[in-house]
């Protein structure tokens, strides 16, 4: 599980890209202040999440959490989102896979091949990997992983043993310089960084000892991610000078984190970053059908996406992701468009804003449902942690919308920078149209959403009957 939440996160595309944009896009060098500030505040959001997730099992996390905390409309609105981020993340990483692999190969080999050929590639292991055994998708990941994490660390050590001027500085790990000007950006930078983390409980009925595994593997994760941003950035800003390191950023992008190392660690860091995308995409494919599973298996989108195989995959659900996909790199292939801007950035970034609405929103959920169910945890769980995680979360959705169009590459607002973001007011309105339709026309579908494996068991025809004999589902908790 740690391997699948660690891909998703994508340790090596994080540390060599997003640290490095934090720095030329906000001008700042608290970068590795501000990593370490997000990792605070998710620490406190994952108090409240694993405390629901020990007594909620669902595919579709973020869906049944809110469902069962904010209502079945705002449930509903909350899959589609999670629908939505998740297929822009997966189909934005073949934006930047391809490109990459082109530029690589070209470099090393000089062999010229369009970039869409090897992300058609990659989308095929994928398609493969997404319709067989998760365990094998799963020994994959691990080996990538820990060899991806190993050369992070190597290359980071390197950098802290050749200091500019031979002199080493601590000053850009000060939380007070995150009062300065572009805080908004670089917090909003930041937490991109650490999309994927909250994949735990997506697997949760999957794992064998759910209540013990999903609390480990989900901080054992953050806290892996969190000092790994951390001593990178850190060490970037120690290695090329604090004076220096934003212009250096801007002038190098991820080859920044790989100038760190020796040759050797230079071509290994290279490689690692192609099969670090991969593996991304890879979980991200795996998050997607999961929700759709989920949602297919309640009824909310059609029952064919909750069914699964022999090999316990539900492949229509895996195979519609793998179609949206290939649409979308056939499509800029043809187009002519830039992947690397238009397709793993732009979705890239919109995706990743879907994911804060969603933690925000079920922060949200969390506080609500324990105040219903004041028992089953203490006041830590329950209250303290998600209440003061709702308000920061918050605050960091406004910072990143607020500063949408600076994360997109624009100096001064832009159509992009309110098209993008406004997606998610689109798709949430969506959502709860459907939920409002399902209650007045399906009210057996509407009294289970958000139930998960019970919405197959008698707890979810109990739930269906009475609520439909009674006629009135609006407000009822599942």
């Amino acid at each position: 599980m740690v391997y699948f939440v660690l891909a998703g996160v994508a340790p090596l595309t994080a540390t060599a890209g997003v640290i490095t944009t934090a720095y030329y896009v906000t001008g700042l060098t608290s970068v590795p202040a501000a990593f370490i500030v997000v990792a605070v505040v998710l620490s406190l959001f994952s108090v409240g999440y694993v405390a629901m997730a020990r007594h909620i099992s669902n595919a579709g996390a973020f869906y049944a959490f809110i469902s069962r905390g904010l209502g079945r409309e705002a449930g509903v609105a909350g899959a589609l989102i999670a629908l939505l981020a998740y297929n822009l993340l997966q189909v934005g990483l073949y934006g930047m896979f391809g490109p990459t692999v082109e530029a690589y190969v070209q470099q090393k080999a000089n062999v010229d091949i369009h970039w869409w050929i090897y992300s058609l590639a990659a989308w095929a292991v994928v398609t493969v990997l997404g319709l067989i055994r998760v365990d094998l998708s799963g020994r994959v990941l691990g080996v990538l992983l820990t060899v991806e994490v190993i050369v992070v660390v190597a290359l980071t050590i390197s950098g802290a043993a050749h200091p500019a001027g031979g002199h080493v500085t601590f000053s850009t790990l000060n939380p007070s310089d995150l009062t300065k000007g572009g805080v908004g950006a670089v917090l909003a930078t930041a937490v991109l960084g650490y999309v994927g983390f909250e994949q735990s409980p997506v697997y949760a009925e999957e794992a064998r000892h759910p209540r013990r595994t999903i609390p480990t593997a989900t901080y054992l994760s953050l806290a892996v991610i969190g000092v790994v941003y951390a001593a990178a950035s850190w060490v970037m800003s120690t290695y090329y000078g604090v004076g220096n390191v934003t212009k250096i950023a801007q002038q190098e992008g991820p080859g920044m984190l790989f100038g760190m190392g020796d040759a050797f660690l230079n071509n290994a860091g290279q490689i690692l970053f192609m099969t670090s995308l991969f593996a991304a995409a890879l979980a991200f494919h795996n998050a997607c059908w999961r929700y759709s599973f989920a949602l297919g298996r309640e009824q909310v989108l059609p029952g064919s996406f909750g069914r699964t195989g022999t090999n316990g995959v539900p492949k229509a659900a895996s195979a519609v992701q793998s179609v949206i996909g290939l649409g979308f790199i056939v499509a800029f292939a043809i187009g002519g468009w830039n992947p690397m801007t238009d397709l793993f950035f732009w979705f890239g970034t919109t995706g990743g804003f879907g994911i804060l609405i969603l933690l925000a929103l079920t922060s949200m959920g969390v506080v609500r449902y324990f105040a219903q169910h004041p028992e089953e945890e203490n006041l830590w769980r329950r209250l303290i942690a998600p209440g003061v995680s709702v308000l920061l979360l918050a605050v960091m959705v406004y910072l990143v919308a607020n500063n949408y169009s600076l994360l997109l590459g624009y100096t001064s607002p832009s159509t992009a920078g309110k098209v993008l973001p406004a997606l998610y007011v689109v798709v949430a309105l969506i959502g709860v149209g459907w939920a409002l339709f399902l209650r007045a026309s399906r009210p057996e579908v509407y009294a289970v959403v958000g139930l998960g494996p019970d919405a197959a068991t008698g707890q979810g025809a109990t739930v269906a009957a009475s609520a439909s004999s009674a006629g009135k589902l609006a407000g009822e908790g599942a």
